[in-house]
């Protein structure tokens, strides 16, 4: 069951997994009390797989000072901006038995004005608008660099995590079809099962070595106060990176990052003309790449059959699927991380005082 939602490539199977991967799948399962259906859609790509779980693992699970509540709060919100209504729905569970149900639907409706708890308000706030440029909210203020750097940790995550869920899973964890009573019901009912996934002590660390060490770049510097991110962000954007060299063109690659030079977080609306438009030159085979890297980065709702078998019509194995869009999704949720300490055109963040 869990393996069917994943579309578009073959998972490696638990029972059949080695190497990396086997490495991969023992955690994950420990953890987890399953390997969650993110990990398979990776599988095809080892390095890649070891790369989504590090980065969000180490931000997200750790034991640390930011409590998990908040780290849920703002994987949730980020999930919400996203439009991904499978990690919306998975992260909100997680919130009925953190925060507790007013917060968690607060969230899910995308009303985190509603939220009592002004902390968690204002995380959840900020981590829903990260990606605008324009229009976002404050960070949570008080906060020293390291726990600053975890946070981040977590919006970063799940801007990668969000794109490649919207890509490769089922859109949705839960039934769609429950009315509003049955589906908190259910999602109360989940959230008691997972809590011991939720609230056991995970140390950091773990994950990032299944992955060579790699040091920080501008980009990324934002985690260098939280030694386990940093570690963590170090090694995953180096598998991506190299995920993109293997699967992409210099010409794709030179489109897409000069097309997020100038994204400044807006909704792309329903037509993908503009999408059309930037590759209208390119040949068949890098136009069908760019493609899906495009929406991949900036609207991966919008990837659909379509996009991806165009794309395996020149680029037939899973791996490169699974490359493509991990360096796509990666590339966005980056810019989006290095925008929490300077944005490239209106400069640092505002910061809340008292």
């Amino acid at each position: 069951m869990v393996r069917r939602q994943v579309r578009y490539v073959s998972p490696v199977s638990p029972g059949s997994a080695n190497g990396l991967v086997a490495e991969v799948y023992a955690q994950v399962a420990d953890e987890m009390r399953l390997v969650v259906p993110p990990a398979l859609m990776h599988s095809p790509a080892p390095d890649v797989l070891a790369a989504y779980w590090a980065l969000t693992r180490e931000p997200l699970v750790t034991v640390g000072p930011v409590d998990r509540a908040t780290k849920e709060a703002v994987a949730a919100a980020v999930s919400v901006a996203n439009t991904c209504p499978y990690c919306a729905d998975m992260h909100t569970v997680g919130m009925y038995d953190l925060s507790g149900e007013h917060a968690a639907e607060a969230v899910a409706g995308d009303r985190m004005q509603d939220i009592t708890e002004p902390e968690l308000r204002v995380a959840a706030e900020w981590a829903r608008t990260a990606h605008q440029s324009d229009d976002a909210a404050p960070p949570p203020a008080g906060l020293s660099p390291a726990d600053r750097a975890e946070l981040i940790g977590v919006v970063v995550a799940f801007h990668y995590l969000t794109r490649m869920v919207n890509v490769f899973l089922a859109n949705f964890l839960l039934p769609p079809g429950l009315a509003p009573w049955s589906r908190r019901r259910l999602k109360q009912g989940i959230s008691r099962v997972l809590r011991p996934t939720l609230r056991e002590p995970r140390e950091p660390g773990r994950a990032s070595g299944l992955l060579p060490a790699a040091p920080l770049r501008a980009a990324t510097a934002w985690a260098a106060p939280r030694p386990a991110v940093a570690a963590a962000v170090g090694r995953a954007d180096q598998v991506f990176r190299a995920a993109g060299d293997r699967a992409l063109s210099p010409e794709v690659r030179d489109l897409v990052t000069g097309h997020l030079s100038g994204w400044r977080g807006r909704d792309t609306g329903i037509s993908t003309d503009w999408c059309e438009r930037l590759i209208a030159d390119l040949a068949p085979a890098d136009r069908a790449a760019a493609r899906l890297a495009l929406l991949t980065a900036v609207a991966s709702y919008q990837v659909d059959a379509e996009v991806v078998q165009e794309f395996r019509r020149h680029h037939p194995e899973d791996a490169s699927l699974v490359d493509a869009a991990a360096w796509a999704a990666w590339s966005a949720a980056s810019l989006v991380g290095a925008r929490q300490v300077a944005d490239p055109v209106t400069g640092p963040p505002p910061q809340r005082h008292g």
